[in-house]
């Protein structure tokens, strides 16, 4: 239980980002749905759930180096490599979010120019990714019971004392500003993109596993704490439903409103998982290309990071709502595939053969 936990931590890490981590994600996502928002998170908790359990599964079942070697395993030698290389240029682009989250988030919190705390960002990831393997795990797992006790706190105390009653929500609500429209497609994409920012380093965690066991576990656990706290925020969001439109960082308006304290506690906790979603993208994305140690891993490491920050500049919440729809749709590929793989090995085993 305590290596499935170590999986299902740095699972987390790898998806509690920037985006979820401000709320901006969730707000974008569900939250703006209103009341259907409930009902929007159960559906995608549900796939979520799923892809996760089976991508360390499929990742232990193949011994896989990176994510090229699911990729091909699940989609066949040529769609393989093309759905390796859109996946490999969505993990980068997630990575550039997160340099930008991290600027705005050390501006809004301690009013650090944007540049700098994004530049603070990029120094902690280059010295992280010239760690083992190992190591990257536990720092990824290590904030995840941290930000799961702070957002907890924020959601309690929202929803115990709201601005917005939960009847009243749908009037603040603002559906148009969804990224793809209906509740439900918000919701099925959202998994998806969960899976495909989680794919290559799940996948990696699985294979390196003690077990098939301990892979399967890994990936339920760390589904279930993404699932809650999704529910976390997106209640305490609905509480603040007048206020969290107008804002970046919707989660540090609703710490702020509480204490300046808990305002603190979570920009630490923000920066931390944005730094955690930062390595877990860039180091699969390294090593798509380049083997880690490698020369050609060492020029391609700096070079990245900086390419990355200047990318940066875009902004944050524009960044959001382009790239993560977008990539929604790569991981329902990578899901339905998972399904399909999924059916054969049950009719596989139902078979008398």
């Amino acid at each position: 239980m305590r290596r499935a936990l170590k999986i299902g931590f740095a699972y987390t890490g790898v998806v509690v980002g920037a985006g979820f981590s401000t709320g901006q994600e969730i707000l974008q996502f569900f939250t703006n749905n209103g009341t259907m928002s409930i009902f929007a998170i159960l559906l995608s908790g549900l796939l979520v759930l799923f892809t996760g359990k089976w991508t360390a599964d499929v990742g232990f079942d193949i011994k896989a180096e990176s994510h090229v070697d699911s990729l091909l395993s699940m989609f066949g030698n040529i769609f393989g490599r093309i759905v390796d290389v859109v996946l490999a240029f969505f993990l980068y682009g997630v990575a550039v979010i997160m340099f930008a989250g991290a600027g705005f988030t050390f501006y809004e919190s301690f009013g650090v120019a944007p540049w700098v705390g994004s530049l603070i960002l990029i120094i902690a990831v280059y010295i992280t990714l010239n760690l083992d393997f190992n190591r990257i795990v536990l720092a990824l797992g290590a904030i995840t019971p941290y930000l799961l006790a702070i957002v907890v706190i924020i959601a309690f105390i929202n929803f115990m004392s709201p601005a917005v009653p939960f009847s009243e929500a749908d009037q603040y609500a603002e559906p148009e500003a969804t990224p793809l429209g209906p509740w439900w497609w918000d919701a099925i994409t959202y998994s998806g993109f969960t899976i495909a920012v989680a794919f290559s380093f799940l996948t990696m965690m699985g294979s390196r596993s003690d077990s098939r066991k301990v892979a399967g576990w890994g990936g339920i656990i760390g589904s279930v704490v993404i699932i809650l706290l999704m529910f976390l925020i997106n209640n305490g969001l609905l509480a603040r439903m007048n206020e969290v439109n107008d804002v970046e960082l919707p989660m540090l308006l609703l710490a702020d409103e509480i204490h300046p304290v808990l305002g603190l506690l979570l920009s630490i906790a923000m920066l931390l998982v944005i730094y955690n979603t930062a390595v877990g993208m860039l180091y699969p994305f390294l090593n798509r290309f380049s083997r880690p140690g490698s020369r050609r891993y060492k020029i391609m490491l700096p070079v990245s990071l900086i390419l990355g920050y200047i990318l940066s500049f875009a902004g944050f919440a524009d960044l959001v709502g382009t790239v993560y729809p977008v990539m929604g749709y790569v991981g329902l590929l990578l899901g339905i595939a998972m399904f399909i793989k999924w059916l054969r090995l049950v009719i596989g085993k139902k078979s008398p053969h």
